[in-house]
């Protein structure tokens, strides 16, 4: 797809010295890489196993109700630390691997993989909150964060009940959303064949499979307790998820670029990463261990070949640069950026601001 940002030369030039400066600067010691990738390999997929396996021994139905919320928690984390740079192959040199273990660590928090990916990298990455351009926009008409939309009555209300709303998510991702994207003309999705199918089919019934079937014919508990625990877990994960993943687009201060008549963008492409996205303590490696590198958005929209390991150390380059041309990057704590998109959202609840 050929290019619709605006074309701005001293961008272009800064874009240049950012990566020439962070290549030149940014040292990087693949054994220290390669240590704290098994490190946190172990401990997210050795928590990920315990909690599982706690469903077939607890005898508590309200122990075992809280270790299938925990569990969604604990596997959601393992998605968020290796998923995500596995879908962007900065992990292993193969890219087939790569593939491999992202449609994994997917199939374990039920999502469609390939459905995902295909949004991801060709529509959001390359024109976020760029309305037509990034998938992501495409959610529900309940929220309502876009400057110039339609506006409804409902929306009035939408920092109040968006919480409530955001539990349900996963579940309509997994059980609406996937569906309605695999039946459905798809223009990220040149063509589903039976491989494309297959591997749908074959991710919804292992997720099913090993979430609700085993416990429901091993754990020992009621049916309805195992479907309590499994409604719990998603409405208390898809809670975290989406607010987690709204803050690192959608804050008081992140940009909405609009385009014109003929689909262009009126920012370029530098800008429209950079001001688009936010940041939540992008010099911490506590954040950066728990979540991902989803903490370190920007750097991660200039550096998606970069695996997120490295974005504290990159961001005091990053920000350098940045600070030094006048540009201040979108900041926020995780819970400065939690009031911040209530507060987005209360901003964009009034007609008078379309």
């Amino acid at each position: 797809m050929r290019d619709k940002h605006l074309h701005i030369p001293q961008d272009s030039e800064l874009l240049k010295s950012i990566y020439r400066q962070v290549e030149e600067q940014l040292v990087i010691d693949r054994r220290v890489f390669l240590v704290k990738i098994w490190v946190k390999f172990i401990f997210y997929f050795s928590a990920s196993v315990f909690c599982y396996s706690l469903l077939y021994t607890v005898n508590s139905p309200v122990y075992f109700i809280l270790d299938f919320i925990l569990y969604g928690f604990v596997s959601l984390l393992f998605a968020f630390n290796f998923s995500h740079d596995f879908s962007h192959n900065t992990i292993f040199k193969s890219k087939k691997l790569n593939n491999l273990c992202f449609i994994f660590i997917y199939t374990i928090v039920g999502a469609h993989a390939e459905a995902w990916k295909q949004r991801h990298i060709h529509s959001h990455h390359y024109a976020p909150n760029v309305e037509e351009y990034d998938s992501d926009l495409n959610i529900t008409k309940l929220i309502r964060v876009i400057p110039g939309s339609d506006h409804y009555w409902y929306h009035r209300y939408q920092h109040i009940y968006a919480p409530l709303a955001y539990t349900t998510y996963s579940l309509f991702w997994i059980f609406i959303k996937d569906f309605i994207i695999l039946f459905s003309k798809d223009p990220y999705t040149e063509k589903k064949g039976f491989k494309y199918h297959l591997s749908f089919w074959v991710q919804k019934i292992v997720y099913l499979g090993f979430i609700l079937v085993l416990p429901l014919l091993y754990s020992g508990q009621a049916w309805y307790i195992v479907l309590s625990g499994f409604l719990l877990m998603h409405l208390t994960q898809s809670l975290f998820l989406l607010f987690t993943f709204f803050m690192t687009h959608h804050v008081e201060t992140t940009a909405y670029p609009t385009t014109d008549e003929k689909g262009y963008i009126n920012t370029s492409w530098l800008m429209n990463q950079v001001k688009s996205s936010n940041d939540m303590h992008p010099f911490s490696e506590t954040a950066n261990f728990i979540l991902g590198g989803f903490n370190n958005h920007i750097a991660h929209h200039l550096f998606p070949h970069y695996h997120h390991i490295h974005y504290p150390k990159l961001n005091k380059i990053l920000y350098q640069v940045l600070q030094s041309n006048n540009i201040t990057p979108n900041q926020t704590s995780y819970w400065g950026g939690l009031i911040s998109h209530l507060r987005l959202l209360k901003r964009m609840s009034r007609p008078e601001s379309r």
